[in-house]
């Protein structure tokens, strides 16, 4: 009977594991909208910045 315990460990282990990865790989919703509308405020600021300075 312990030698049946001491094969549970690692079936255990095992089962942890394919659980585990299936949640890590899982496909997240996540957009970049935010982030590349942020993005596009920024490089409209900078170019208004830079339009009426003329360094020759």
């Amino acid at each position: 009977m312990a030698a049946l315990l001491w094969l549970l460990i690692p079936v255990a282990a095992a089962i942890a594991a394919v659980l585990y990865a299936g949640w890590a790989t899982r496909n997240r919703k996540t957009g970049d909208g935010a982030e590349l509308a942020g993005y596009a405020r920024f490089r409209e600021a900078m170019e208004r910045s830079h339009s009426g300075s003329d360094v020759a």
